[in-house]
C-alpha cells in the first residue's frame, strides 16, 4: 500500500481519537523512522510488507486508546525527549510553564537549590538542569520505578548532575530556594479519569482524595521547613483550584496564579515569609 492509502485507513479505524491523523502520522513515522513532512513529499511512496505488519500492530494498540506516548515509549518535553512508561505521568505541554516560572527566578549563573517533587520521567527537574546548569536541582518520587526511568533520562541526557532521592514529598529532603511540583489534582470521582490518556495513566499520579487537594494540602504543610527564606513554592493545580491554592498559601506571601497558554489558571506560586 502507499502511504497515503495507510494513513486514510488508518484514521478511520481510530475515529475515537480526537487527532487521528496526527496519531496515524506519528506511528508510521515511526515505524519508517522519517519525519512527518516526509509522508507528504513521498505519499505514493509504497512501504513494505514488515513495515505495515510493524505499523498495523502500533495501530491496533492506540485503536484500544493506549497513549501514543505509552505505545512508542517516550515524549517530548522542553525540547528533551524522554522515556516514559505505565508508571510515570505522560509530561504535558502545560507543565511547561511550571519551568518557565521557576527559570525567570534565577540568574542563568544561579547556584539555587531547586526541589521537584514527584518528579515521575523527570521532566520538570531536567528542563531546568538544562537551562540552569550550575543549580543543585533535586528530583524527589515516592515510585523507586518512576525514579529509575527518570536517572536514565537524566544520562541519556547527560544531565546528571541532578539527584534523585525516594521521598514521599519533602519527607526526607532538607532546604531549598526553590520547590517545584505538578502533584496529583484530580478529585476520586472525576469522570475524566475514565477517559482518553488519562485512564492508562497511574492513579497514584493523578488522583488526591475527594477534591484533588490532599497533596497540594500536604506539600504546603510541610514546605515553609523547607524553603529558606524568601525561597519560593511552584505548584500547578487544576484549572479550577487556583482560589482554593491561593486560600492554602495563606501563610505565604506574593501568592499569584499564572495561566497557560489555553488560557486556563494551571499554576500558583508563593514566597515563603
Amino acid at each position: 500500500m502507499r502511504l497515503n492509502q495507510v494513513i486514510s485507513t488508518a484514521i478511520n479505524k481510530l475515529s475515537h481519537s480526537d487527532t487521528p491523523r496526527l496519531d496515524a502520522e506519528v506511528l508510521l513515522c515511526n515505524v519508517l523512522d522519517v519525519t512527518r513532512s516526509y509522508l507528504y513529499a513521498w505519499s505514493d511512496k509504497v512501504i513494505t510488507a514488515n513495515q505495515y505488519n510493524q505499523f498495523q500492530e502500533l495501530l491496533e494498540h492506540r485503536i484500544k486508546g493506549v497513549p501514543i506516548a505509552y505505545i512508542l515509549g517516550n515524549k517530548e518535553f522542553w525540547s528533551l525527549d524522554l522515556q516514559v512508561s505505565e508508571n510515570t505521568l505522560i509530561p504535558r505541554p502545560e507543565t511547561e510553564l511550571l519551568v518557565e516560572l521557576v527559570l525567570a527566578r534565577l540568574d542563568s549563573d544561579s547556584q539555587a537549590t531547586i526541589i521537584d517533587l514527584g518528579t515521575g520521567s523527570g521532566a520538570i527537574a531536567l528542563a531546568i538542569a538544562k537551562e540552569r546548569v550550575n543549580c543543585n536541582v533535586i528530583a524527589t518520587d515516592k515510585s523507586t520505578t518512576a525514579l529509575a526511568i527518570a536517572k536514565q533520562n537524566a544520562k541519556n541526557l547527560g544531565l546528571e548532575t541532578v539527584k534523585f532521592i525516594e521521598s514521599d514529598w519533602l519527607s526526607n529532603l532538607g532546604l531549598a530556594d526553590v520547590i517545584v511540583s505538578n502533584p496529583p489534582y484530580i478529585a476520586t470521582a472525576d469522570p475524566h479519569l475514565n477517559q482518553g490518556d488519562v485512564q492508562y495513566e497511574p492513579r497514584s499520579a493523578l488522583v488526591a482524595g475527594n477534591d484533588g487537594l490532599a497533596d497540594i494540602r500536604t506539600i504546603i504543610a510541610q514546605a515553609p521547613k523547607h524553603l529558606t527564606d524568601g525561597g519560593c513554592l511552584l505548584l500547578e493545580h487544576g484549572y479550577d483550584q487556583a482560589a482554593a491554592v491561593r486560600d492554602l498559601l495563606k501563610q505565604f506571601q506574593s501568592v499569584e496564579t499564572y495561566q497557560d497558554l489555553a488560557g486556563w489558571d494551571r499554576v500558583t506560586v508563593g514566597v515563603k515569609n
